[in-house]
């Protein structure tokens, strides 16, 4: 008989909820591990706070002496990331006699220079100690030593990073590659941040294209159809074929990666815990992304092209060189496919899942 464990998830995210995804991903993966992974949610934003919590009480009577793993992210447990709420969540839990565990998708505070940025981060950090010291166990989905927050003695803190919320077929299927080098793009921000990815997409595509000749761009994902304008604008007058779509079911994101030769991740600095920069590893992708404070192994045992931060010259020559020279794509989509088969794949996920929750549980 299969252990039960409780996944507690706080609002919906919407157009895709890559938390969910994660839970579900999790879940089938430690079915062959003795553990039956239950998703649940605490839908304050829909029922409001007290009726929320009425409702996790109910069913908390029944969680005694279960594992629940809260899912934390700031916005999931308000709608402006101020997340106490999370902490009520806890009293409720513990109440119950629930064993509690916490999965940090966030793993630091949110960053911002006006006088709010500063009050939220603050209480953001106060919210994750008070979190982490409550929890009989935390999980971080990037290396202890990058969080700059966790206290020193950690004890029951333990790093597992995400992998792609995607159906990845094993062994990795030949996809059908079109003659023209391809570039992919899975998701981009919304908002003045997609703006500014968007020249970066741009900027590095025209100069690929300027010395290579007819390329294929390939954006996909969320906020993609946001961006369509801008990208038909700018690549107007170039030998670039452009296609752009928005979010798409999974099977559907695999066919578009596994079809591209380079995965063009712009979205901030890439690190463990970033799934669409994973998705491109585990279909064997190099990857060309901007390096930053949550960069560190075994992110950067795969395929990854590291650029530093800001340096659009950089980038450049880096996309350049992995299209243009086969030995390198090789040897880098070598080493994404070796990392993703030992860090990324949802069963080595759920390999050192399965041990801490043994350990912690007995």
């Amino acid at each position: 008989m299969k252990r039960p464990v409780i996944a507690l998830l706080g609002s919906t995210d919407k157009p895709t909820d890559a938390v969910q995804e994660y839970c579900r991903y999790l879940g089938g993966a430690l079915q062959d591990r003795g553990f039956q992974l239950e998703i649940h949610r605490v839908s304050w934003e829909i029922h409001g706070w007290p009726d929320a919590l009425d409702a996790l009480k109910l069913k908390a009577k029944n969680w005694r002496g279960n594992c629940v793993l809260i899912q934390y992210t700031a916005l999931a447990w308000s709608s402006r990331g101020f997340p106490q709420g999370v902490l009520r969540v806890l009293k409720v839990l513990k109440s119950a006699g629930a064993r509690l565990g916490v999965v940090f998708h966030d793993v630091g505070p949110f960053p911002g220079q006006r006088l709010v940025d500063f009050v939220r981060r603050a209480m953001q950090r106060r919210t994750m100690r008070r979190v982490l010291s409550q929890a009989e166990f935390a999980i971080f989905t990037v290396p202890l030593e990058k969080i700059s927050w966790l206290p020193k003695a950690h004890s029951h803190a333990t790093f597992i990073p995400v992998g792609p919320n995607l159906p990845i077929p094993s062994p990795l299927r030949n996809f059908t590659r079109q003659d023209l080098p391809a570039i992919g793009v899975f998701s981009i921000t919304g908002g003045q941040a997609g703006i500014h990815e968007t020249e970066l997409i741009l900027g590095a595509v025209r100069y690929a294209s300027q010395v290579l000749g007819a390329l294929r761009l390939s954006v996909f994902g969320r906020h993609a159809e946001l961006r369509g304008a801008a990208l038909r604008s700018g690549l107007k007058n170039l030998p670039v074929q452009l296609s752009v779509e928005g979010v798409a079911e999974a099977e559907r994101i695999v066919r578009m990666l596994c079809s591209c030769d380079v995965l063009l991740f712009v979205r901030g600095s890439i690190s463990s815990r970033r799934g669409s920069a994973i998705a491109g590893i585990a279909c064997g992708l190099p990857v060309i992304a901007f390096s930053g404070a949550e960069t560190a192994s075994p992110i950067t045992e795969a395929g990854v092209v590291l650029v530093a931060p800001g340096q659009a010259d950089e980038l450049n020559a880096a996309l350049l060189r992995v299209l243009s020279d086969r030995e390198y794509w090789d040897a880098l989509a070598a080493r994404s496919r070796a990392a993703y088969e030992i860090y990324f794949s949802w069963h080595s996920i759920a390999a050192r899942f399965a041990e801490v929750l043994k350990k912690q549980l007995g």
